[in-house]
């Protein structure tokens, strides 16, 4: 039998080409070693605060007192004299751990349900009046879409505001009355609604800043406060997500908007804002995101949600006592001396020239 031969003529005849090179990126190696390492430092720091809180709450005192005759902001040496005391920072720091894991936790998941490479939630330990700085991701993969934006930016503050009202609703019902003290209080928390709803819901019967807080309620303030710091609606913040989201447009000019507002209540209410004022205009400018396809109309009402949630968490001065009215003059007054030290130095330089 003689060889098939081709119907098509030789110039048709296909021919192996030479096929491009299809290069596959792997995602770099998570260092889940520095997540646990900073996971038991920040356990370790709520545990020695949540410490300090419950001994202030076991003797009817505010729980951020600091008089003389109290225990110190991070009270290491008095934790070394009897060990034992860590175990009342249990309650505080467990509550804590686990809001802001569920506030990180709902946007990985969402991260990787788009497949948005993120890291590991790393934890903050730091020696303050709660004990840490909080919990965050890095989103290292581009966003492919606004609603895989939308979902990213709005699954932490919804995962971490539900536990919140869980531990304000908890703490609240195992608080107490203070034991009024002659000496006045230097800074205490300030209530969000949420807190004002709640106890209306406990039927209580004393005001908020009469009561001192159990530690679950505290950790339950800082799940609140730490929910509306993350949904102001500007910068990469999770308000700015959901924001460019849903008017892409709007973000800079919202974020500007946001900025100048966080100037007066730093002013009046918290000086505390005055930073955030100064991150939020360092990030006015959202990364781009593809404006196709439009979110759905069912995630523009949980934009709404959002919304609600900031009402509810937000409070303009969320630590008393510490607001800018008296701590103004000395910034400005500093401000004045730096400008006047610059101003001498470059007249020192341009004289030597």
């Amino acid at each position: 039998m003689s060889e098939p031969t081709s119907p098509f003529p030789a110039a048709l005849e296909w021919k192996p080409q030479p096929q491009p090179r299809v290069w596959i990126i792997q995602p770099p190696r998570e260092r889940w070693w520095l997540c646990i390492l900073l996971l038991a430092a920040t356990f370790l720091s709520t545990l020695v605060v949540g410490a300090r809180i419950y001994a202030n709450f076991a003797a009817h005192q505010p729980a951020f007192s600091f008089n003389d005759d109290s225990i110190s902001l991070f009270p290491v040496e008095w934790m070394w004299q009897a060990p034992a005391r860590l175990m009342h920072g249990i309650s505080f720091s467990l509550t804590l751990m686990f809001i802001l894991l569920a506030h990180e936790m709902g946007h990985y998941l969402y991260a990787r349900h788009y497949r948005v490479y993120a890291t590991p939630p790393f934890f903050i330990p730091f020696p303050s009046l709660i004990g840490t700085l909080g919990a965050f991701i890095r989103i290292k993969g581009p966003i492919p879409n606004r609603t895989a934006l939308f979902d990213i930016g709005i699954a932490g503050p919804i995962a971490g505001f539900v536990p919140s009202c869980a531990a304000v609703l908890m703490g609240l019902s195992l608080s107490h009355p203070l034991v009024l003290s002659n000496t006045p209080l230097e800074i205490g928390p300030g209530f969000p609604l949420a807190f004002h709803l709640a106890a209306r819901l406990l039927h209580l019967n004393v005001p908020l800043a009469s009561l001192s807080l159990h530690p679950i309620a505290v950790a339950g303030w800082v799940g609140m406060f730490a929910t509306a710091l993350n949904l102001l609606p500007g910068g990469q913040l999770d308000g700015g997500h959901i924001l460019f989201s849903v008017f892409p447009k709007l973000h800079r000019w919202v974020s500007l908007a946001v900025v100048f507002a966080l100037v007066p209540l730093a002013k009046y209410c918290w000086i505390g804002w005055l930073l955030w004022a100064v991150v939020l205009w360092l990030t006015s400018r959202h990364p781009p995101i593809p404006s196709r396809p439009d979110i759905s109309t069912t995630r523009k009402w949980l934009a709404v949600c959002a919304v609600a949630i900031l009402v509810f968490a937000f409070t303009p001065a969320p630590i008393t006592r510490d607001s800018g009215r008296e701590k103004w003059p000395d910034i400005r007054d500093g401000s004045r001396e730096t400008l006047h030290d610059l101003r001498d130095g470059v007249r020192h330089l341009l004289h030597r020239k």
